[in-house]
This record gives C-alpha cells, sequence and structure tokens, in this order.
C-alpha cells in the first residue's frame, strides 16, 4: 500500500483517496514573469513522478497546475521592462512550456489562470467575510482576519504568539493584526484591476490557489503539493481561506519537496548561485537533469553541481548502453509480478522512493549486460513510469546528434585499417577518438559510436 509522508502530521500515512479509484491532485505552479530554475524544475519533476506513478497504479488521475498570471512581482517586472502585463506573461508562458517539454513533464489534466478566476476569488471572499472571517479595511483592501480561524499554524508547526510577536504592520496597511493577510488589494494608479463589492482591485496571491483548486477539484480532494518554501506562509494561509469559507477540511496530504543546494548552500539569487534551466541545458541533456533529481529523494536536498550532474550523466548512460542492443525486444507495459518490479512499487510505495527505485533499474541492467536480454523490455517500461528510458539508446548515447561527418571519416578510416591488418592504425584511431570524448564500440560486426 501507498504511503505519503504528510505535512500536516509530519508522518508517513497511509494513502486512502476520498474517491475509491480516483486522485484529485493540485500543485503550486509558475508565477510567470522570469525563467524556470533549478527550484523549479525539481518541483514539477517530483510531482510529474507523482502523478505518473498514480495512474501507473491503477488511479484515475485528475493533476491541476495553476498559472499566476496576476502578482506584485508581475506588476514590477512589467514596470522595469516597460512592457505590458499580458506580453510579459504570455512570454514566459511559452518559455515555461518550452522547458517543461524538454524535462519530459506530461501535461496536468488542467492549468488555470489566476486572472480567469477572478469572480470565482470575490465569491470566495464574500463567503469569508459573510462567516466572519475577513473583513474590508478602511483603505479599500480586505483582510483575513487569522484570529478567527482555529488551528492556523497546524501545517507549518507554527504558534500565531510567536509569529505575531516578530510581525508588525506596514505604514500604508489597515490590518487589525499584523498576522492579518491580504485577499483583494484596493487598486492602484497604473495597475491592472477588477471591478468587485469593495470597489476596483486585484486578488492577493494565497486566495488565487484556494479558487483555482477548488474550482476544479471540490473544496475537499487528497493531495496538495509544492516546495517547502510555500509551507508557510501561502499553504497555511490557502488552508485557512479554503476551510474558513467552506467549513470542511481542504486537502487531506499536503507534500513539499526540499531546497535545492549549490554547492551545500541553498540556492537563491542574493547568494550569486543561481541557475535557470536553460543555462544548464546548455551543457546538459535534458533527462540527465530529470535523471539528477530522480536520484535523490524530494524529501531530501538536492544538491547541484557540475561533478554531480557528470555522474548522472554517466549514470544514466550505462542504463541506456544496457538498451542499446535490444531496442526490438523491449515490451513497454510494466510486467508488475515480475521480481524487479515487484521492489520497484515497494520503493514507490515508501513516499515515492525514486532513490531505490532507480537502484532497481540498474538491477535490471546489470541482468540484461549479463545476456537476459528479454528483461531490456522491464528496464524500459519501468523507466517510462519515471519518464526515463523512452529516447532511441543511441540516439541518447551520441548527445541526441546525428553521425558529425569527422566522427563517420575516422570509423571508415579505422574500418579499412582492419580490412587490411592495420591494427596499430585501428587502434591509433581509436586512441585518437577516445581523447576527443569519443568512444568506439564494436558489437555484432558493426562499429557504433557514443559520447564519453
Amino acid at each position: 500500500m501507498l504511503e505519503i509522508h504528510n505535512s500536516l502530521g509530519r508522518t508517513k500515512q497511509q494513502f486512502t483517496p476520498l474517491r475509491p479509484g480516483e486522485v484529485r491532485m493540485y500543485v503550486c505552479g509558475m508565477t510567470v514573469y522570469d525563467y524556470l530554475h533549478l527550484g523549479h524544475a525539481r518541483m514539477l519533476v517530483v510531482f510529474d513522478v507523482v502523478a505518473r506513478y498514480l495512474r501507473a497504479s491503477g488511479y484515475r488521475v485528475t493533476y491541476v497546475r495553476n498559472i499566476t498570471d496576476i502578482d506584485d512581482k508581475i506588476i514590477k517586472r512589467a514596470n522595469e521592462n516597460a512592457e505590458s502585463i499580458q506580453a510579459l506573461t504570455e512570454r514566459f508562458i511559452r518559455a515555461n512550456e518550452e522547458d517543461f517539454s524538454a524535462l519530459g513533464l506530461l501535461k496536468p489534466e488542467h492549468e488555470p489562470r489566476a486572472t480567469h478566476s477572478i469572480p470565482g476569488m470575490i465569491r470566495m471572499i464574500e463567503a469569508l467575510i459573510a462567516r466572519g472571517h475577513a473583513y474590508a479595511a478602511a483603505n479599500g483592501d480586505v483582510y483575513y482576519d487569522v484570529s478567527s480561524f482555529e488551528g492556523y499554524g497546524r501545517l507549518s508547526g507554527k504558534d500565531p504568539r510567536d509569529l505575531r510577536a516578530g510581525a508588525r504592520v506596514e505604514v500604508d496597511e489597515a490590518k487589525d493584526d499584523p498576522l492579518d493577510f491580504v485577499l483583494w488589494k484596493a487598486a492602484k494608479p497604473g495597475e491592472p484591476s477588477w471591478d468587485s463589492p469593495w470597489g476596483r482591485g486585484r486578488p492577493g496571491w494565497h486566495i488565487e490557489c484556494s479558487v483555482m483548486s477548488t474550482e476544479l477539484l471540490g473544496s475537499h480532494f487528497d493531495i496538495h503539493g509544492g516546495g517547502e518554501d510555500l509551507q508557510f506562509p501561502h499553504h497555511e494561509n490557502e488552508i485557512a481561506q479554503s476551510e474558513g469559507a467552506s467549513g470542511m477540511q481542504f486537502v487531506n496530504y499536503w507534500m513539499h519537496n526540499a531546497f535545492v543546494q549549490v554547492d551545500k548552500e541553498k540556492m537563491s539569487k542574493s547568494l550569486g548561485n543561481f541557475f535557470t534551466v536553460r543555462d544548464i541545458l546548455t551543457k546538459y541533456d535534458p533527462e540527465v537533469v530529470r535523471f539528477f533529481i530522480l536520484r535523490a529523494h524530494y524529501r531530501s536536498p538536492l544538491n547541484h553541481s557540475d561533478a554531480n550532474l557528470d555522474d548522472a550523466k554517466n549514470a544514466l548512460g550505462r542504463l541506456y548502453t544496457a538498451l542499446k542492443e535490444t531496442r526490438s525486444a523491449g515490451a513497454t507495459r510494466v510486467d508488475w509480478d515480475e521480481p524487479h518490479a515487484k521492489r520497484f512499487r515497494q520503493a514507490m510505495d515508501d513516499d515515492f522512493g525514486t532513490p531505490e527505485a532507480v537502484a532497481v533499474l540498474f538491477e535490471l541492467s546489470s541482468r540484461v549486460n549479463s545476456g537476459e536480454k528479454r528483461l531490456a523490455g522491464q528496464l524500459k517500461a519501468l523507466g517510462g513510469v519515471l519518464g526515463l528510458l523512452q529516447r532511441d539508446p543511441q540516439q541518447f548515447l551520441q548527445g541526441g546528434e546525428e553521425t558529425p561527418a569527422w566522427i563517420a571519416e575516422a570509423i571508415a578510416a579505422r574500418e579499412a585499417a582492419r580490412k587490411r591488418k592495420d591494427y596499430a592504425e585501428a587502434d591509433r584511431i581509436r586512441r585518437d577518438l577516445l581523447e576527443k570524448g569519443i568512444v568506439l564500440e564494436d558489437v555484432a560486426g558493426r562499429t557504433t559510436w557514443r559520447r564519453k
């Protein structure tokens, strides 16, 4: 049985969906004002694999990942760039989609945009006011009254009394309590705004996800995920809003992936150790990046370095090498009764234990390399559950490129030397190519090559 580490309670719990055979899952997506960084990539790959494994386990999955297309950061960046908000957000939505595709992400069932859900946000805020959880302030903003919600802080383990002791109210805020957070912001000159019962304005960030999730999945659903940086205050505030409005439990299982580190320091722009996905993909194949992410458990820190990515590249190459001569042998469906598949399932049922699942792939590759070619299909099929090993092996091993003319010419020259029994020259050509990072392999009477 699948067990998931539930951040709400901080323990592993047996997974029981609200509706038998069906899973409804929401993950906080991108705020579209910049390119994806490696931290975003980790979150996206982690929950892509969660959805893939749930489907492979027989569940009907409804996966929702939102797009935040109105937010303080978006407005600030558009002003800095002297471009419209729509031009900025559309540009980065397209860029994100390109990176999603490169990383092998399957499209969620729904990708709602915040600006398309404004009426629902207004309705939820009205419900919160009616239930005594929110109030309209004198400055035109609407705030959530944190003191009205019993249990605030239970997701993050934070005590409101401690939070209140260290909080302060900004000069331009009109809230009653330092912990209260904004649901609706009164319009400011030059900012986008919508009509509401409290005057023209725009939603606060937290209300967006509460509405987009419940509109598509219902007031009570199975899994909510995101990076651990969202646990407080964003997800804490989502619980307060959603449960305050509906009067019922919001989510059963909360999942949070850990941070990415760079040489064991948290990745951040302020430290200057910030890497976009596009930066990394100039040096590494996207599947290598995906594999690098999945070799660590999602709740453990992921340490980014070229050395770790190089190691991931070589390791993934070993798996593809096992498939290289068995391309026609592979079944595409997992045989879950086979012993390796049982161990793979056991690993994934233990809170999506991808490191142990990847270890099973290496066990299979060793068996394939030892002559058990019939297991190649199982290796490919189990890899597919993780979004790996679905490409032509030779194409991956050659770095995704056609054979360059200089390599083809060197292989032809070596073959000619071998035919005239000039083995010293043939060996010299092989060594020369190896020094240039090209490995030649002679199998079944033909020569192939791969990147070192």
